[in-house]
């Protein structure tokens, strides 16, 4: 096992740079995943660890072993792909066992660590069958396993669940999270479904256009998220993201409404009348209150647009009167409301975020993050 550290890493492909000045450091052991939208540079982080593709600039250690120039075969790594990439032609004791016999290993050792894999896996009567036989969960467990099998210093996977039916999915996921406890190989996972991110976790790192935007804990980055991108990108239903006006210290909302700030908000805020902000609030902190009307400085009156019936929770969209703007809120149980009623909304103000409409930052005080 091992850590792995990027100081500054970048990768340019025909002058575009995929990834920028990238630096993180990986405790040994740890389970890092890697999240943000597609086209964000996710899987080329992934790809350059792995040595498949180059580093223009900046240095890539695995363990204390600087790797930069050693090919992909040499760097003591393992990859699953999301095509499970398997032999069509050979068994799954033979999938399992064919980076093994190219390392050389004895074949009593490499029968007792395919034994051993499978039974971790739950795969010991699918040893004889060929991949076109097997499932797509079971053709995935095969995947892993003959990456687990080797025992590498660090185990790679870019989205091996996406292929997956949901069912399966949250089976495999939490077959990952006890492998990784048993094993304790160091692990770095690429997706883009943030549950995957939330549940699998030690660290999130989260990137988009190429950049690290924030890196922590999974609640950590739920809970204080350092800018927009990340507060709009996990959670589901997402952030509300509203734009809003700063006025006396308080914040109007369309035409006509307004949330008062609270002096803890208003602590620290460096903000002038008619500056306009983004407004971040969590769908689960938004509370629907008795009555019709907007009798508090903390209410809005929302209008319904969709109501998505979920049995344990429903989800409802909403939009502020004489605007465009649409606010996500979650509530338990089932909700009575339906199209084009008018709900008196409730915003808890200590989950209140507001950030720089410009660079995103979050500019209300709040516990410090991770932040590149």
């Amino acid at each position: 096992m091992a850590q792995v550290r990027l100081w500054e890493v970048a990768c340019t492909f025909d002058k575009t740079t995929a990834i920028k000045n990238i630096t993180f450091e990986i405790s040994d052991r740890a389970f890092w995943v890697l999240v943000g939208p597609s086209g964000c540079g996710k899987s080329t982080v992934l790809r350059a660890i792995a040595g498949l593709e180059p580093i223009s600039r900046g240095e890539l250690y695995i363990g204390d072993r600087l790797v930069n120039s050693i090919p992909a075969r040499q760097r003591d790594v393992a990859m699953v792909f999301q095509n499970y990439a398997l032999y069509p032609h050979m068994t799954v004791a033979d999938n399992l066992a064919f980076g093994l016999k190219m390392r050389r290993y004895k074949p009593q050792d490499i029968a007792s660590k395919v034994q051993e894999v499978a039974h971790s896996l739950d795969i010991e009567h699918l040893l004889k069958r060929k991949p076109k036989q097997l499932s797509g969960g079971q053709q995935q467990r095969v995947a892993l396993g003959r990456a687990i099998a080797r025992q590498p210093q660090v185990f790679l996977l870019d989205e091996p669940l996406s292929n997956l039916d949901a069912q399966l999915r949250d089976g495999t996921r939490a077959e990952l999270k006890r492998l990784h406890q048993q094993f304790g190989i160091t692990t770095i996972y690429v997706t883009h479904d943030q549950t995957e991110a939330m549940t699998l976790a030690d660290k999130i790192v989260v990137l988009s256009e190429g950049r690290i935007q924030q890196i922590g804990s999974p609640q950590e980055v739920y809970s204080h998220p350092a800018n927009s991108m990340v507060a709009g990108f996990l959670g589901d239903p997402p952030m509300n993201i509203l734009t809003a006006t700063y006025e006396k210290e308080r914040l109007t909302i369309g035409k006509n409404q307004f949330l008062q700030l609270n002096s803890a908000i208003q602590q620290g805020l460096s903000l002038h009348p008619g500056q306009k902000v983004d407004l971040g609030i969590r769908p689960e902190h938004l509370i629907i209150q008795p009555t019709s009307t907007q009798d508090d400085s903390d209410c809005l009156i929302l209008e319904v647009d969709l109501i998505e019936p979920l049995g344990r929770e429903t989800n409802i969209k909403a939009v502020i009167p004489d605007s465009n703007l649409r606010i996500n809120l979650v509530v338990e149980g089932q909700c009575p409301s339906k199209k084009g009623d008018l709900l008196t909304v409730k915003f808890d103000l200590d989950r209140l975020f507001i950030f720089d409409i410009n660079n995103g930052r979050v500019i209300n005080d709040r516990p410090s993050r991770n932040v590149p």
